[in-house]
């Protein structure tokens, strides 16, 4: 059987070991030093933002939540399909999650609904949008709305770095935004995230809050129960590298979905995630719908299929009020996302494929679906 074909792997270009070896020769190890500030300031750049680095998307989403004022009691519109690390920061701060659903052109947060939910609870406090999979939400409607009612939004960029909302980086476009450099995002630094937000003093907050808040003076003093988030300069260093071939990552994944898009489309019942004009969507995925009455299959027989070849395969995030960690929060009617849930399947995407591995994942699905 051939080598595993993961999801999405990592994929470095060829900068970031010298950038690496740069930090560890000048001593700077730890969460200060010159890779750090240069990471920040070219991640800023293209941002269009300040930007603050820190040890995970989660702690930047977390950070910049309590940043904007949420707090207990406090309700948050967020989309229910995202992954889970979207949601758990409102919980954190004793907030709570108010399910919204998706809208059929991006398959992100619906404006409707947030506009039914804005004018029907006076908790909500803010707006979280998530850019799935590398496609921007409409945003706006969204930020029009944030602004009539007074509430801030809050960009979970996680996934949508190198992602384009009206010729723009997605992530500043509200109040405050996060990225991920996770192993499986489109660039890496191992692990690591980072806050944007085109407000100087709201970034100046974040590094205090994310490095224990110590108070000025010689002694260690702290008045503030706060956190340990900031990104070493190590693993800045190594972003670094990565950002230099951000522009290359995004042509080759956006090649990955064509390629499949190409090789199903003779096949009725297989449809790629829609491609929204108004944005410029990474694909870091490429997610595709099954319609299993045109197909005679389900997803799931797919995706084991796959599975059986050596191939990874998997669902679209399953809806967060599906979850039984969040079975109890509000939400919004839910039917475009569950339909999407059990239709949608992510496959191979890492940017370093050939087309020989592409083909590997084709000929497993149309092998299954044509002879039906």
């Amino acid at each position: 059987m051939s080598g595993k074909l993961w999801l999405s792997a990592p994929h470095m270009g060829g900068d970031e070991l010298t950038l690496v070896q740069e930090a560890f020769a000048s001593g700077w190890l730890s969460t200060v030093g010159p890779q750090l500030d240069a990471f920040e300031a070219e991640l800023g750049d293209l941002a269009g933002a300040h930007c603050c680095a820190l040890a995970s998307g989660t702690a930047a989403i977390h950070l910049g939540l309590r940043l904007l004022g949420i707090g207990p009691g406090d309700e948050v519109l967020v989309p229910t399909l995202t992954f889970v690390a979207s949601v758990n920061p409102l919980r954190y701060l004793a907030a709570t999650p108010v399910f919204v659903d998706s809208e059929r052109d991006t398959w992100n947060l619906d404006p409707d609904q947030v506009e039914h939910a804005l004018r029907t609870r006076p908790k909500v406090k803010a707006i979280e949008v998530v850019h799935l999979y590398g496609q921007s939400a409409q945003l706006d409607p969204i930020l029009a709305l944030g602004e009539r009612y007074g509430v801030p939004v809050f960009e979970d960029a996680a996934e949508a770095l190198g992602t384009q909302y009206r010729g723009r980086q997605v992530g500043a476009f509200g109040h405050a935004g996060a990225f991920s450099f996770n192993g499986n995002k489109i660039i890496t630094c191992t692990s690591g995230g980072a806050l944007v937000s085109k407000n100087e003093a709201l970034i100046r907050e974040a590094r205090n809050l994310a490095q224990q808040a110590r108070e000025p003076g010689i002694a260690y003093e702290h008045s503030r129960l706060v956190y340990n988030y900031r990104l070493s300069n190590v693993l800045a260093a190594g972003g670094r590298g990565q950002l230099r071939v951000l522009e290359e990552r995004v042509a080759q994944r956006r090649a990955n979905a064509e390629y499949y898009e190409q090789a199903f489309a003779d096949i009725p019942g297989i449809r790629r995630m829609p491609q929204h004009p108004e944005g410029r969507h990474t694909n870091w995925l490429s997610v595709f719908l099954l319609d299993e009455k045109t197909l005679g299959i389900g997803r799931d027989a797919v995706i084991e299929a796959l599975f059986a070849a050596n191939i990874d395969a998997r669902p679209v995030w399953k809806p967060m009020h599906l979850q039984p960690l969040y079975s109890d929060a509000p939400r919004l009617t839910m039917h475009v996302s569950e339909d999407l849930f059990r239709r949608g399947i992510c496959l191979p995407s890492s940017s370093f494929l050939r087309p020989t591995d592409l083909d590997r994942v084709v000929e497993v699905v149309r092998d299954l679906v044509v002879s039906r």
